[in-house]
């Protein structure tokens, strides 16, 4: 006796009201994350400090406030991947998405404690004064612990991007584009850790954990508003078209 497996609906309003949250939310912290200045490093142009970095303490909360968002978005962007697992993975592509979900999994791990760590760590410790030792995990030493983590994470959340991109089956349009939006934004990301590595070597500083940031939450911006749009829209539609009755 056959069993027959049911199709996976087409769209979702639940998914894309869940995409477009996560849109909204990855642009707010964007918007906020860029508004912080850098204080040390390459890009400081005012009030920069150097090693060990204890003079830090004057822009605390105010510098540590883009990364409450940035721990959210990091856990919205893995629930985001598993939803494209779910719902416009090929069938013969199973591998290549439960790697793409395996390596969200290390990114909102790797994330959540680099922020974590300075939110609840490195943070009260510049306000009570207490920075011994402090010089190595804080946010403002530009080849510090900090810098390395995000490194990770960020590259790790473009690779998902990358092999998740690839598995989806480009049957339909919105599938299509949302393919495009996470292998263009995904391979970007790893060709610019091999570009930045390349032309600056050990003085790389966070110069491509900047870059890293800026095209992944470019990316998922991006596929959350395909994805908002692909399975808003019809019951939008059908709401509109309710109403004109």
């Amino acid at each position: 006796m056959h069993q027959t497996i049911a199709p996976r609906p087409t769209t979702s309003p639940g998914l894309g009201w869940f995409s477009l949250a996560t849109g909204i939310a990855t642009l707010i912290t964007f918007a906020i994350a860029v508004t912080t200045p850098p204080r040390s490093g390459p890009f400081c142009t005012s009030d920069c400090i150097g090693p060990p970095y204890t003079d830090a303490a004057q822009f605390v909360p105010r510098d540590y406030v883009w990364m409450y968002p940035a721990l959210v978005v990091a856990v919205l962007f893995l629930g985001l991947l598993i939803a494209i697992e779910a719902h416009a993975v090929a069938a013969g592509r199973v591998v290549l998405a439960r790697t793409a979900t395996g390596l969200a999994t290390i990114a909102t791990a790797t994330l959540a404690i680099t922020y974590g760590l300075q939110l609840t760590v490195a943070q009260p410790k510049l306000a009570r004064g207490e920075t011994d030792g402090l010089g190595l995990l804080t946010q403002y030493n530009p080849d510090g612990l900090f810098i390395g983590l995000e490194n990770v994470g960020y590259t790790a959340m473009a690779l998902a991007f990358l092999l998740m991109g690839l598995a989806i089956k480009p049957s339909r349009r919105p599938h299509r584009v949302l393919r495009w939006i996470l292998v263009i934004g995904g391979f970007a990301t790893v060709v610019a850790l091999v570009v930045f590595s390349v032309a600056f070597g050990t003085d790389l500083s966070y110069r491509y954990e900047v870059t890293a940031i800026a095209l992944t939450w470019l990316t998922l911006a991006l596929a959350a508003a395909t994805l908002a749009w692909q399975h808003l829209r019809p019951a939008l539609s059908r709401a509109g078209v309710q109403r004109s009755r």
